[in-house]
């Protein structure tokens, strides 16, 4: 799984190799002819199983689950899933940072922690339910049209186009897996005017984080064609994040 294998790259630090190149490649071009009837997961009982793969969190922090590091590259994970073409799938535990494997014995030590709701898993609650009334709010969403339009390996960067063909309601979707901050990155947008900042991941960070970077209410795309886009804005991009901008007529 290429958000899988991304997350764990970045773990490794700040001048690691993450290859944002796989994540936009299986983003934009799902298994299904049909994009809207690929499912999207970054965890289920094959993969987190006893004997097999680490959950989300403890790939993105091998060293404390619910560290900085493990919360925001999880929300990232989840960002991606709940906002990439298709059904979204959440295996039981993920929607609050549950960190141990799954197994299918009782009484095996991998029950699902739920007399362990610290600060963090219920801000990372917060993050999911919230992220998944974002997603159906918006049409764009769960719409079939996609178009990757910038992806930056070294700047673990990933932009995408989401639009509900024949109706329009553009959405555009940022990811970094950067563990710092851009305050001015240009990006392509696919239509002038003003977008909205329909969500950010970074204020989940020990709700409401007092030190969130954002983009206020929005950005005009005042710049000229990027990225293969007729306009550009310059954004800020929270480190380790999933932005959300909404096209407001």
């Amino acid at each position: 799984d290429a958000v899988r294998e991304a997350v764990g790259q970045a773990s490794g630090g700040a001048a690691a190799f993450v290859d944002m190149d796989r994540i936009a490649r299986e983003i934009a071009s799902p298994k299904l002819a049909d994009s809207w009837r690929a499912v999207q997961c970054s965890e289920n009982h094959d993969i987190v199983r006893q004997d097999r793969g680490w959950r989300i969190p403890k790939i993105a922090d091998s060293d404390d689950s619910q560290s900085w590091y493990a919360r925001s590259r999880s929300r990232v994970a989840l960002g991606l899933t709940l906002t990439a073409a298709g059904i979204a799938q959440l295996f039981m535990g993920q929607e609050f940072l549950e960190d141990k494997q799954w197994s299918d014995q009782p009484h095996s030590g991998h029950e699902i922690g739920w007399d362990n709701l610290s600060q963090a898993r219920v801000d990372f609650l917060r993050f999911s339910r919230e992220l998944i009334a974002t997603r159906n709010r918006l049409p764009g969403l769960t719409g079939s049209g996609l178009n990757v339009f910038h992806v930056h390996n070294r700047n673990r960067i990933l932009a995408f186009h989401r639009w509900l063909p024949g109706a329009g309601h553009d959405v555009v979707v940022v990811a970094s897996l950067n563990e710092t901050t851009f305050h001015e990155y240009w990006l392509g947008f696919p239509l002038p005017g003003f977008w909205a900042e329909a969500f950010n991941s970074d204020i989940y960070d020990n709700w409401m984080n007092p030190w969130m970077v954002g983009n206020g209410k929005g950005v005009y795309t005042s710049g000229a064609g990027m990225h293969g886009l007729p306009r550009s804005a310059d954004i800020a991009i929270p480190a380790n994040s999933i932005l959300i901008f909404v096209r407001s007529c």
